[in-house]
């Protein structure tokens, strides 16, 4: 008979495995990778929920705009007097005055921005009451010459983004408190940034003499980047007074309040 043994026994203690002392390169890595997600996080915000809360808020300045031009005209109406084949030139605006509201339909439905005097970043470019810039020196809506803007394609709004989807023959109107002044799109062309030469008179040929009414449009390429230029040429097809509002945005005015 095997006997009991009365004594209890001592519990068994578990072994601890060494605790692991951080290095520094593993310090340096969480690092890293903590920085990096919120880079991520930032870029996210900024290119697209801060675009979308910014381009609103250009959309909604641009539709006060032309509204208020429109309700101006309605009272006084404009006293410069013009045609398709002579329309109204407006002067030089101040820097970085408001003097004109573009819409573009093939950019979306509700798609319209404000132009101010200058391209400057973060007073025309970034603001959000403007998003598009008229190249100083360049002519005015309806110049002979070369009418030159710019906006950025992504980011702070994403003006641009879409411009690449324009068509040949899709129209842009450029309002301002003289009336309504439409341009046809021509053709794109794709260039490294430092070839100013496209908002010159006649783009491309510094000592050619103008004889045409251009707009060129100017954006970063490719999205999200700005290792090129895309340029979208234009060429005007037709002035109108203000109250004549051009039948293809007619309800899109309407809806602003006119």
């Amino acid at each position: 008979m095997t006997s009991l043994d009365p004594s209890p026994r001592a519990p068994q203690r578990r072994r601890r495995r060494p605790s692991r002392r951080p290095t520094f390169f593993g310090v340096v890595g969480e690092l890293l990778i903590t920085a990096g997600v919120l880079v991520l996080l930032f870029l996210g915000w900024q290119t697209w929920w801060n675009s979308l809360i910014l381009s609103g808020q250009q959309t909604s300045a641009a539709s006060s705009q032309s509204q208020k031009w429109i309700d101006d005209a309605k009272k006084v109406p404009p006293p410069s007097a013009g045609d398709s084949a002579n329309p109204p030139v407006m002067k030089a605006p101040a820097d970085y005055q408001p003097f004109a509201v573009i819409y573009v339909p093939r950019l979306g439905p509700d798609w319209k921005r404000t132009i101010r005097e200058t391209v400057d970043t973060q007073k025309v470019l970034n603001s959000f009451d403007a998003g598009v810039g008229h190249y100083k020196g360049s002519q005015m809506p309806g110049e002979v010459g070369n009418f030159a803007v710019a906006g950025h394609d992504s980011g702070w709004g994403n003006t641009f983004i879409d411009l690449r989807k324009l068509h040949i023959g899709d129209h842009i109107y450029v309002q301002t408190p003289d009336g309504w002044y439409t341009y046809t799109f021509r053709n794109f062309e794709y260039v490294q940034p430092t070839a100013v030469s496209v908002v010159l008179p006649v783009p491309r040929l510094p000592d050619a003499q103008p004889i045409d009414r251009l707009m060129t449009i100017t954006t970063c390429n490719p999205p999200f980047h700005s290792g090129e230029r895309l340029i979208a040429y234009n060429v005007f097809q037709g002035w109108r007074p203000t109250a004549d509002v051009p039948s293809e945005i007619a309800a899109l005015v309407t809806a602003n309040g006119g």
